[in-house]
């Protein structure tokens, strides 16, 4: 999606007679439902410096101009794009406009820098990794780019930013990345123009910034198809913004933290789709090729058994073993055993361990214990079970208690739900687990729909699954799951008589969610938290209801095989109120974290007609709601309609 799109000539008119904000406001309203002129104002410098680049007789007056294009499966946006031919080959300019007027440089973490935003010092990436890495992503996720030769050529303008001897902006520290995009600063306006003469001799032929705009989107890779590739050292993922800050941070704190003996603890907090298990997996393999003794932890064993199924035949079993443990396996580890433990889905973590729950004190303080860096990434708002105990307020107790000094970061980037912040937004609203400013917006390319009928959704399902097995039916825990029948085809446990529709929980807890024959069986929130698919279709069961107005929540109608809220009635009668104010979040949270494991589209089906009509009834208050379908996709794609 492009916010405005014009040829130079139409742009500079645009800026010269003051109309390019009140456009890019229009634009916004309509594409996005969501900005205020302010926001847009503080562009308004940015685009009247680059509205004086494009004033140079010998670009051409037919080349394209975009702003604001928003990076497929991600929440980020391009600021300025030039497009044309060289006379050979057809070229796109990214261009990532900054008003930093000074940076430090910091010469211990690769690609990031400190500048003042916001009134306060920050570390960012480099204006060139930024610029490169968007560039990057668009080659990565956009089928026309590739198919078509369109190269891209990344660059940074900071026109605010005056150049001083042995200036930390170009110090040799960021070589490799000014070498893939080169920073322009006030005063390098003529060699910002050349930069883009040498790319757009001549306009725009081909309907550039239209083919990028319409491309076919690739299919976005899932962590537990590229684990093997990384292993090995290849670079699967690129990280973006606070990704790439964050990272960085972590490797440098850890490798300092073994090399000076000084006890850290770090916690990451983000929420679905921001990346952090990819970061989780890098900085684990970058560590241990650092040769620091190094571990994956998680309470599910959901994607560590996903893990190592793709890992098998690639190395020992000992191996994968002695890489990825569960939370419960540091009960008797000695002080500081370990050098780096890498704690994923650390809102999961449990106060005791074993089969039983008799074992250890509490996970969190046990894991601080066993290593002399532990890295936490967190999701507060995916508690899903009465056991689940990680919070960044009981980190900081053991982190206090072991002198371990507390680092705290917050990812904000998003890949998952097609890079929507607003549908993750949108849905928290809808389920009322918290209000947002988008009650009426859900996002702009994610493909949410309702279903009358359940076994149209898993139809559904099932076609999109042909494509490559990244699509699944997910429920609710609201159907038995006896331990006799879980391995028996026949077996239909999950039942919705009204619409003769059974289908059976998954028969493979281990890898359910790539074995291909498993796409008529339904996963819950234990075999899919942590794991990611293309599509998701949603049951949601009758512990969740519309009732005067309200998403009513019911732990009555939870099934009992179900641990997540094991102990809620004895609760009940100690403290009602306790109990249905836990059992409230939970609930809601575990149909938000089902419903955020798709990266294309999430669709649902509801038990109870007044909840599904209630769904329906806020997607048609949106102020964009449109057909994303994939069907849609492909015929913008092939030119046979325009959205």
């Amino acid at each position: 999606m492009i916010i405005y799109e014009a040829n130079k000539t139409e742009f500079i008119s645009d800026v010269t007679n003051e109309l390019l904000v009140e456009r890019l406001y229009q634009s916004y309203q309509e594409k996005v439902g969501r900005t205020s002129k302010q926001e847009i104002v503080s562009w308004e410098n940015s685009l009247q410096r680059m509205c004086n680049v494009m004033q140079d007789k010998e670009i051409p007056h037919d080349a394209s101009v975009a702003i604001e294009f928003k990076i497929p499966n991600t929440s980020k946006r391009v600021d300025f794009i030039v497009a044309g031919n060289n006379g050979k080959q057809d070229h796109v300019v990214i261009v990532e406009l900054k008003q930093w007027s000074e940076v430090e440089k910091i010469t211990t973490q690769d690609g990031v820098v400190k500048t003042f935003v916001g009134g306060r010092l920050n570390t960012l990436p480099h204006p060139s990794y930024q610029a490169w890495s968007y560039a990057a992503l668009i080659k990565d996720f956009n089928e026309n780019v590739q198919k078509n030769q369109i190269l891209l050529e990344p660059c940074a303008y900071l026109h605010n930013y005056r150049k001083m001897e042995d200036d930390p902006l170009i110090d040799v520290h960021y070589k490799e990345h000014l070498n893939k995009a080169p920073v322009f600063t006030k005063g390098e306006i003529q060699k910002l123009r050349d930069f883009i003469k040498k790319f757009v001799k001549k306009g725009d032929q081909h309907q550039l910034i239209y083919q990028i705009e319409h491309g076919r989107i690739r299919p976005s890779k899932s962590l537990q198809d590229s684990l093997t590739s990384m292993l090995k050292g290849n670079e699967e993922f690129v990280m973006i913004d606070d990704q790439k800050v964050f990272y960085e941070q972590a490797l440098h704190l850890a490798l300092n933290c073994v090399k000076n003996g000084k006890k850290q603890v770090m916690v990451i907090e983000g929420g679905p789709g921001t990346g952090k298990s990819v970061m989780a997996i890098n900085l684990l393999v970058n560590l241990i090729n650092q040769e620091l003794m190094t571990l994956y932890v998680s309470k599910n064993s959901a994607p560590r058994d996903v893990y190592a199924s793709k890992l098998k035949g690639t190395i020992r079993k000992t191996e994968i073993d002695n890489l990825f443990k569960g939370s419960g396996s540091f009960t008797e580890s000695s002080l500081n055993e370990f050098d780096v433990i890498i704690v994923d889905e650390a809102h999961r973590l449990n106060e005791k361990s074993g089969f039983y729950g008799n074992q250890g004190e509490n996970q969190v303080k046990e894991l601080i214990k066993a290593a002399k860096f532990t890295l936490f990434f967190i999701d507060e708002n995916q508690r899903v079970t009465l056991k689940d105990i990680g919070s960044m307020d009981l980190i900081k107790k053991f982190a206090d208690e072991a002198n371990a000094e507390l680092i705290t970061g917050q990812l904000t980037s998003q890949f998952r739900c097609d890079g929507s912040d607003a549908y993750i937004s949108w849905l928290d609203d809808v389920l009322q687990i918290k209000e947002t400013a988008n009650s009426h917006y859900y996002g702009v390319d994610y493909d949410f729909r309702i279903f009358n009928d359940p076994h149209e959704m898993l139809k559904m399902i099932e076609k999109l699954n042909k494509t490559n097995n990244k699509s699944r039916l997910l429920a609710g825990y609201c159907w038995e799951w006896p331990t006799g029948g879980r391995h028996n085809t026949k077996h239909k446990e999950i039942t919705i008589p009204e619409h003769h529709f059974e289908i059976s929980w998954n028969l493979s807890d281990s890898i359910w969610a790539i074995d291909p024959n498993s796409v008529n069986e339904a996963g819950c929130i234990h075999t899919s938290q942590g794991l990611e698919f293309d599509y998701v279709g949603v049951i949601i069961g009758p512990d969740l209801r519309y009732e005067n107005g309200q998403v009513i929540t019911d732990y009555t109608k939870r099934a009992k095989t179900d641990q997540s809220l094991k102990g809620i009635k004895t609760l009940a009668k100690e403290d009602p109120e306790q109990a249905q104010r836990i059992s409230n979040q939970i609930i809601r949270n575990t149909y938000r974290t089902l419903m955020t494991r798709g990266q294309k589209g999430c669709f649902i089906f509801c038990t109870d007609p007044k909840l599904n009509a209630y769904f329906k009834e806020r997607l048609q208050q949106t102020k964009i709601y449109n057909d994303f379908s994939p069907e849609r996709k492909l015929r913008v794609a092939e030119n046979q309609e325009e959205y």
